[in-house]
């Protein structure tokens, strides 16, 4: 894979702006402030893709936070048919990432225990659920079970990544689900999102040092496997 050029100089500014607009964010949920969440949740993925950019990464990855992004956005009103397009955005991403992970062999354990945690769970939601959202639903946590599942070709930090982002989109589920919520729910989500993309992210780009854009992981010898 041949690397792009991207723009050295904005790397550390992008990556400062959007931790620093991510400790507002969650700042901002902590103290209840949705005018601090308005203002400050389009920002994030678009800061993290512009790192991405200007490291020279992968644009598959560009597109999966980019879909992130579209995703973010579309699930800020409290309407079905925005959460649908949101949703649907977020299966986009999550068909980047899985083929940018590529096709390097995963050890079939982890992913048995992936397919018994996401039968369970949709298993223990299903009453709960709306349903008009039952068999959408289900779909995304497949997509996004394969993903985390398939993200440990990266090596372990996009492993981790991957199941942050699933336990992320758990918990918005049960909060669909009206399951009984935890304090500062908002947060916990947010934090697990923001978490799971940083990490994808870091797994999918390689070492820090290294700005000129290298190929991901999942490309090169010796990756961890999970």
């Amino acid at each position: 894979m041949t690397p792009r050029a991207g723009a050295p100089r904005l790397v550390r500014p992008l990556l400062a702006a959007f931790l620093a607009v991510c400790a507002v964010h969650l700042a901002g949920l902590l103290a209840g402030v949705d005018a601090v969440h308005v203002a400050t949740k389009p920002l994030l993925m678009l800061l993290l893709a512009g790192h991405t950019a200007a490291r020279g990464g992968p644009r598959l990855l560009t597109a999966a936070l980019l879909c992130g992004w579209a995703g973010d956005v579309l699930l800020m009103p409290d309407a079905e048919p925005a959460f649908l397009a949101g949703m649907g955005f977020f299966a986009v991403g999550h068909v980047c990432y899985l083929v940018l992970f590529g096709r390097a062999p995963l050890r079939p354990v982890t992913g048995l225990l992936y397919a018994v945690v996401l039968v369970a769970f949709v298993v223990l939601l299903w009453p709960g659920l709306p349903g008009g959202l039952r068999l959408p639903l289900t779909g995304y946590s497949l997509l996004l079970t394969a993903m985390a599942w398939r993200s440990g070709v990266l090596g372990r930090y996009a492993a981790a990544g991957g199941a942050l982002f699933l336990l992320s989109d758990a918990l918005i589920a049960t909060g669909i689900a009206e399951w009984p919520q935890l304090p500062a729910h908002d947060f916990w989500i947010m934090l697990t999102y923001l978490a799971a993309q940083y990490l994808l992210t870091r797994g999918a780009l390689g070492s820090p040092e290294n700005s000129t854009g290298a190929a991901p992981g999942a490309y090169r010898e010796g990756s961890i496997r999970i």
